[in-house]
């Protein structure tokens, strides 16, 4: 068994997804590995990675307006130490993923045909997130 491992470096704008799917798969095919598995994690705790719609962006603006009713900025809550939406951006942090697994088969990742993978930006500032992309399986 084959163990791979990369990190990608996005910036993101302020409550945003960006798309991740195509720097993921580069590492898939760059890796050797036909058969196994890709995890990928996020190393924030106010973003989220998430696997999502890839065709029509009015997903992704529900999505935002969704979260965003549901975990409200504000002064509810005490931890407010980098500002009002810093404890909504954990709280949906917790609500969506940090991390996901993807199966990888004749060396390319097994998503369906309208599923991307997004890194989402629960914050009302730009910032640089990290996330580390780890292969294993086999190579033949």
């Amino acid at each position: 068994m084959t163990h791979y491992q990369q990190l990608i470096r996005v910036s993101t704008t302020p409550k945003s997804l960006v798309r991740v799917t195509h720097q993921v798969e580069d590492i898939v095919s760059k890796s050797g590995i036909k058969t196994g598995l890709c995890s990928v994690f996020l190393r924030h705790t106010s973003a989220s990675l998430i696997i999502q719609e890839n065709a029509d962006p009015d997903v992704l603006v529900d999505l935002e307006n969704f979260l965003s009713k549901l975990v409200p900025e504000g002064n509810h809550y005490i931890h407010d130490a980098e500002g009002p939406d810093d404890m909504p951006a954990h709280i949906r942090s917790v609500l969506t993923h940090t991390s996901e697994q993807i199966p990888i088969s004749q060396g390319r990742l097994v998503l369906g045909t309208w599923q991307g993978l997004y890194v989402w930006e629960h914050r009302n500032h730009r910032h640089n997130r990290e996330l580390i992309v780890h292969l294993s399986g086999d190579s033949y």
